[in-house]
């Protein structure tokens, strides 16, 4: 990673919006539910799996949420008609939770059913901490009526005891990711290894006691150990399925299929881009390099 590229990361914000979207639409479908089911439909068409989420989050007004739970609706339905190989991830502050708790449960219950009327999983999307307990609360709960998943952040120094929570309760079906918010010490671990054993260390206690989980990173040497973790266990390909980001590292998903694994690519898609592609870009400062590059293009 270049000092040039962290620079970039740094002055994203100076950045035209037509050149962030140029650059970061390789990890985004669109804008559209179209442009969503063509992109799971390309997906699909290679034996990959997805994932597919509408972006926008930290709603505060009561219409926006309504209207996002809608928006998922008309996407289940979507996979539904076109018989894709999909399932949906879900926000909670897309659907009210930075509103009211009780009216972003109304708005959410209102899309599980709608998910289990037309058998398609759902998974309930992690943010940061302030809605980490929120989020498990409200998938505990739905999980006991409905086929259900979370996320857990493995950088979180709470997801052990948060798994062996779950855990006690019943079958679970995770998300790990390494976690992308900026989190304090205190509450978050901060190296890059410690991040990784801890995933590790977690993700070994999940296939223990018999979780269905979405091994979710693009890191090879986290890769490497998830393998050596699932032969040490003995399972079989439809206990786990790795999880990519869509446009990002396509040979290495690409090998992890070949060798024989199940591999979900997570497709965003939505007018409210901007947020996500930044992220995505401070997440990878080689490619936020290319914004700027993009710029003295032009």
């Amino acid at each position: 990673m270049s000092i040039f590229d962290k620079l970039v990361v740094a002055t994203l914000p100076l950045v035209p919006k037509i050149i962030v979207g140029k650059v970061a639409s390789q990890y985004i479908a669109g804008e559209t539910l179209t442009d969503a089911v063509r992109t799971v439909q390309a997906l699909n068409r290679k034996r990959l799996l997805a994932t597919v989420d509408v972006l926008g989050e930290f709603v505060h007004e009561r219409a926006v949420a309504e209207r996002d739970a809608e928006e998922y609706i008309d996407l289940l339905s979507a996979i539904h008609r076109e018989q894709l190989d999909a399932n949906v991830s879900v926000k909670l502050t897309a659907v009210g939770a930075s509103i009211d708790p009780q009216f972003m449960r109304a708005n959410l219950r209102r899309v599980v059913e709608a998910a289990s009327q037309l058998g398609t999983f759902l998974r309930i999307d992690m943010e940061d901490s302030p809605y980490t307990t929120g989020t498990l609360a409200a998938y505990d709960e739905l999980r006991r009526e409905f086929k259900v998943g979370v996320v857990i952040q493995a950088y979180l120094r709470r997801s052990l005891d948060d798994i062996n929570r779950l855990l006690d309760g019943g079958p679970a079906n995770f998300r790990l990711c390494k976690g992308i918010y900026v989190e304090p010490e205190a509450i978050a671990y901060q190296g890059k290894q410690e991040i990784r054993d801890n995933y590790v260390a977690l993700l070994d206690r999940m296939f223990e006691r018999g979780a269905y989980v979405g091994i979710a990173t693009h890191d090879d040497w986290l890769i490497a150990a998830s393998e050596r973790l699932i032969r040490q266990h003995k399972l079989t390909p439809n206990r786990y399925e790795f999880q990519m980001l869509l446009g990002v590292l396509p040979r290495m998903r690409d090998e992890l299929q070949a060798r024989g694994h199940r591999v979900r690519i997570y497709v965003p898609y939505g007018k409210s881009w901007y947020g996500y592609s930044t992220r995505r870009l401070k997440e990878n400062p080689r490619l936020a390099g290319q914004v700027l590059r993009g710029i003295f293009k032009k």
